[in-house]
């Protein structure tokens, strides 16, 4: 008898980029991601890609077409991906691999009134990525 295990819910996001190889290619080197999983079409767009970083998960795609992107109003689109790294050593590593890859900042790495260290920049395209310590739906005294 096979037993069956319940799994729970699961964020996961996904993007469309103009030149989706290249943003893969970019949010590896930027940010660490890895891809796991990459199909191209006969036209060399990708239809389906997947890209793992611990435990996160995203999906990328090529965008056929011109999709809107929010314009920026103040100091941000409002919204973007935030990913929760365990350490500021791992969050300063991450904003220096990425401004080393092209990333623009939009927040250096810092601490915030709340507790929480972390950066914001955008990529080649413009999607917003946040990492720091914080970690959603945990108490403030379980953030590093």
């Amino acid at each position: 008898m096979t037993e069956t295990t319940e799994r729970t819910a699961a964020l996961h996001s996904y993007l469309a980029y103009r030149d989706a190889p290249k943003a893969l290619r970019w949010l590896e080197s930027a940010f660490g991601f890895e891809t796991v999983a990459e199909y191209a079409d006969d036209k060399g767009l990708i239809q389906h890609a997947e890209l793992r970083l611990g435990g996160v998960g995203i999906i990328v795609f090529s965008a056929e077409e011109d999709y809107d992107r929010p314009a920026r109003k103040g100091e941000t689109v409002g919204h973007g991906l935030y990913l929760s790294l365990p350490t500021q050593e791992a969050v300063n590593a991450v904003f220096a691999s990425a401004i080393e890859a092209g990333a623009t900042t939009v927040w250096e790495p810092t601490n915030t009134e709340w507790g929480n260290y972390r950066f914001r920049v955008d990529d080649l395209e413009g999607y917003e990525w946040t990492f720091g310590t914080y970690v959603p739906g945990l108490p403030q005294a379980d953030w590093s």
